[in-house]
């Protein structure tokens, strides 16, 4: 502790046990939850975005995954950082954005523009872009793609994805679990074709709020070290675009997680062949007690630093790891890049516990005015069986909360582990085969970090359907000093 000059020795001893008390306080509590959604019924694979051009502008967005739902999504816009939320259900049967199954997913650009990509219920089997310029407040179909089955990609005999409301031996070509990303001057999308298992990306010119140009350009990642799902794309300071994706999309036998640069983004030259990131024991559909009925893949994501501080160009990846296979104990893994993901440094583990538990389902932001780079993640390390607050229920490990770190130095140092979620939620008592979904997604701006969850923990105490049932979407505000 420093020395404060000028005061007596029972002064400094009183403001040092104020000051520790101060601290342990805020590590018991943590910040602030809000229950975004507070309705009936289950929400899951949560997406977030925060207004870069109004800070306290939050949406959330997560998928509806019971089956008395038709179709839809559920949508919370908040003007005040998640202190009050206006809520509605977007792709309801008649809504002009179509009648939406699911994974959706949403980035804001520097101009004001809210994008949102997302899926239709079959048979529509596209992939869609919706655009809002008023805070999230409402959204018109702005692009829908047809997925391809390029020239000499042949359908993979063992194809399988994780879409809600895929029917059985379907024969058409149809995209999963798109990704959408921002960058100075344009947005991108990329997403697998079904069942030929190729990743194909697409983007657009963007120069001001509601002015952008044509979506097009369908490009195809060079299928020469194999496909997969389960990715992610991010933009970066030049125009650039990284895509990763693991090529295991069942199974659980683990996989290998690649990138693919297109160098000149908008520009003529397409993807180079993707590069190996890493490789996983996690496969394509890894169970584990706290998501064991809908199961986790690796859920590689990314973060391109546009900020113009130290870092820019610097890109970030976050993937899970399991040790050994078939363990359980599922870590979350970092890596960065200075060379457009040509060379990655070595894999570390961002959780901190010391436990054989679950960790799953990362989520990835940078805040592009600092330079800073947060992750969060579904956490079951306070589970034991044995009580607690970590545990609902006496079995170990199914029992669920949020926790992240940060970094404010380009990924070389990362804060201890904080816990961000309340409370403790648990998948199998939301009565859903979807439990928490396939992901969950962060947003970071102006030095506020939002992790985006699903909660049955009514820490909050307005979950209609009470605690350790129905899941929620959650939000907390994260101050970054």
């Amino acid at each position: 502790m420093r020395k404060i000059l000028g005061l007596s020795s029972p002064t400094v001893l009183a403001l040092a046990v104020a000051l520790a008390t101060a601290m342990l306080a805020t590590a018991a509590t943590g910040p602030a939850n809000f229950n975004a959604s507070a309705r009936h019924g289950n929400d899951a694979e949560d997406a977030i975005a925060v207004n870069p051009t109004n800070p306290s502008n939050v949406v959330v967005m997560s998928t509806l995954p019971d089956p008395d739902v038709v179709s839809g999504l559920s949508e919370e816009v908040s003007f005040n950082g998640g202190k009050t939320w206006t809520r509605r259900v977007i792709g309801a049967p008649g809504d002009d954005l179509g009648n939406i199954c699911c994974d959706e997913q949403l980035a804001w650009d520097h101009y004001g523009n809210l994008w949102m990509t997302y899926l239709l219920n079959f048979p529509n089997n596209n992939v869609f872009v919706a655009l809002s310029t008023d805070g999230g407040l409402s959204f018109g179909k702005v692009a829908e793609i047809v997925p391809t089955t390029p020239a000499g990609s042949r359908s993979p005999s063992n194809s399988a994805v994780k879409r809600l409301h895929t029917p059985d031996n379907n024969p058409n070509i149809y995209g999963d679990q798109p990704s959408i990303s921002t960058g100075p001057n344009s947005v991108w999308v990329s997403y697998t074709s079904v069942p030929s298992e190729v990743i194909q990306a697409f983007g657009a010119s963007v120069s001001g709020l509601g002015q952008f140009g044509t979506f097009g350009g369908l490009e195809t990642v060079p299928t020469s070290a194999g496909r997969g799902d389960y990715g992610d794309t991010a933009v970066g300071p030049n125009g650039q675009v990284l895509v990763t994706y693991q090529d295991a999309v069942n199974g659980q036998g683990g996989a290998h997680i690649y990138t693919a640069l297109d160098p000149d983004g908008l520009g003529p030259r397409g993807f180079d062949n993707p590069q190996l990131l890493a490789k996983t024991n996690v496969g394509g559909f890894d169970y584990i007690p706290a998501q064991q009925h809908r199961s986790v893949d690796a859920e590689a994501n990314l973060a391109w630093d546009r900020s113009g501080g130290p870092h820019t160009g610097r890109v970030y990846a976050i993937w899970t790891q399991e040790s050994s296979n078939e363990s359980d104990n599922t870590d979350i893994m970092f890596q960065y890049s200075d060379d457009n993901g040509t060379t990655w440094t070595p894999a570390v583990k961002l959780n901190d516990d010391r436990t054989a538990n679950s960790q799953f389902n990362p989520a990835i932001a940078l805040d592009q005015a600092s330079g800073d780079v947060a992750v969060s993640w579904y956490d079951a390390r306070n589970d034991q069986g044995t009580g607690g607050s970590g545990d609902t229920d006496g079995v170990p490990n199914n029992d669920v909360q949020i926790w992240a770190t940060d970094s404010t130095n380009g990924g070389a140092t990362f804060a201890p582990n904080f816990r961000v979620s309340a409370g403790t939620s648990n998948a199998d008592d939301a009565q859903s085969f979807f439990d928490y979904g396939d992901y969950t997604h962060a947003a970071f701006q102006s030095g506020a970090f939002y992790p985006a969850w699903s909660d049955n923990s009514n820490s909050t105490r307005d979950n209609p359907d009470g605690a350790l049932h129905q899941l929620d979407a959650y939000t907390a505000r994260v101050a970054i000093p």
